[in-house]
């Protein structure tokens, strides 16, 4: 019989993560576009936290920001994606395919931080006044919040690596962590005053659009191979000790 002509349709799990780059890209730029009509001023509901924020600042709490805001730049973010790389890496074959593993958390999440650059310099949105700020005095403009991306960015893909690599209940525990870390920084960054929170929303919404985009352009093939090669012992029975296969 004649074969039907045509590309072959993509996997269910690509047009899926597809579609979450296209929603949270689209989100991003829907937000974006209000910001902008908007003068990039703040919006009273937004003033209204900050205005909160600043009034409700003991020293106690902003130290335990000051400590949970750190976690979204320098250092640490970029640990979390050497690890998710590590981790992808030992459970893929030997080859190209574990240097790609390897390398493309990192790749993922330097990439990520020019385009966040970038698009911070054309948007310009001014940071709430400086004398509500507390702590290390913040660089560049205000939208989208870096500490937001970066944080949450770094908190996927290692949430991402763990779940493809380890048994599914500590998977889950670890990317629940993690999900609860990526917010705390977001919301650090406007409890230091340095960010309004569409800021921090924003940066959010960018960060899950550029993984998931990320993630949807990763060949078909190789996401296939990686999840036999790195399927831990016993997941074939699909017991909650398994593999999570994402």
């Amino acid at each position: 019989m004649p074969q039907p002509s045509g590309p072959a349709p993509a996997p269910a799990p690509t047009r899926a993560v597809a579609l979450v780059a296209v929603l949270a890209l689209t989100a991003f730029g829907v937000l974006a576009l209000l910001l902008a009509l908007h003068g990039w001023g703040p919006f009273a509901a937004e003033s209204w936290l900050h205005d909160w924020a600043v009034t409700h600042r003991p020293a106690w709490a902003v130290r335990v920001a000051g400590t949970v805001t750190d976690l979204g730049t320098g250092f640490p973010p970029y640990t979390a994606a050497v690890v998710a790389g590590v981790l992808l890496a030992r459970n893929s074959e030997p080859g190209r395919r574990r240097i790609w593993w390897l390398c493309g958390p990192v790749l993922v999440l330097a990439l990520g931080q020019l385009l966040r650059r970038g698009l911070m310099l054309a948007f310009a949105r001014p940071r709430p006044p400086a004398a509500d700020w507390v702590g290390a005095s913040p660089s560049g403009y205000a939208f989208p919040s870096g500490h937001a991306f970066t944080g949450a960015l770094a908190a996927g893909l290692l949430a991402w690596a763990v779940l493809r690599t380890a048994r599914r209940r500590l998977a889950l525990s670890v990317a629940l962590l993690l999900g609860v870390v990526a917010v705390a920084v977001g919301l650090s960054r406007v409890y230091l005053g340095v960010h309004w929170p569409l800021d921090v929303l924003g940066g959010w919404l960018l960060a899950a659009g550029w993984f998931a985009l990320c993630l949807a352009l990763v060949p078909p093939a190789l996401r296939r191979a990686h999840r036999v090669e790195g399927a831990p012992a016993g997941s074939a029975d699909g017991g909650d000790d398994g593999g999570a296969s994402v």
